[in-house]
């Protein structure tokens, strides 16, 4: 007899996927008024995000991610750019959020396994940090976060060193 998935409980794992891009603002140093984040991370960079929030590519990922992972809605509908509280917005805040949402519903991260893309700065000697800030926020050993620097080839809009692209992919367990 073949059972409806109503009928059966709710998987112990689950998995999600997390995107985003910025553009940055390659007009003047410091075009934006933002210094380039990620994880957390303030990298040294001669171009900002062009951003509503601190545009932090990789805690949206992985926010995202976890949302998704939830079947909640995304960070754009929880966390609108036209709302003014917004404006200049540490990450970190829907990073957390998701975080807490995440406990309240009775899961935990398994793992997280992240792709930043950008043409420059180099990651490597920023990933740690990245992953420490990141497994602080989650509530987990560092060793299950992973974050892997990549770069475009010079092709497109990123390999030009006109967009930071991350993605995100987390798996979930219950409690």
């Amino acid at each position: 007899m073949i059972q409806s998935s109503f009928d059966t409980p709710t998987p112990p794992i689950r998995v999600g996927h997390g995107y985003d891009l910025h553009r940055l603002d390659v007009r003047a140093p410091h075009g934006s008024g933002r210094r380039l984040v990620l994880g957390g991370v303030y990298l040294e960079h001669t171009h900002g995000p062009v951003s509503h929030s601190d545009g932090d590519a990789l805690y949206h990922a992985v926010t995202d991610a976890l949302l998704g992972a939830l079947g909640l809605p995304d960070i754009g509908q929880l966390f609108p750019d036209n709302d003014p509280a917004n404006e200049s917005r540490d990450s970190a805040d829907f990073l957390s959020a998701a975080a807490t949402r995440l406990r309240e519903l009775g899961w935990s991260v398994t793992n997280l396994d992240a792709t930043v893309i950008l043409e420059r700065p180099k990651l490597s000697p920023h990933k740690e940090a990245m992953r420490r800030n990141l497994a602080r926020i989650l509530g987990v050993v560092p060793e299950v976060v992973n974050i892997k620097g990549k770069t475009h080839e010079r092709v497109d809009a990123v390999g030009e060193g006109r967009a930071v692209e991350v993605h995100a992919v987390v798996l979930l367990h219950r409690l």
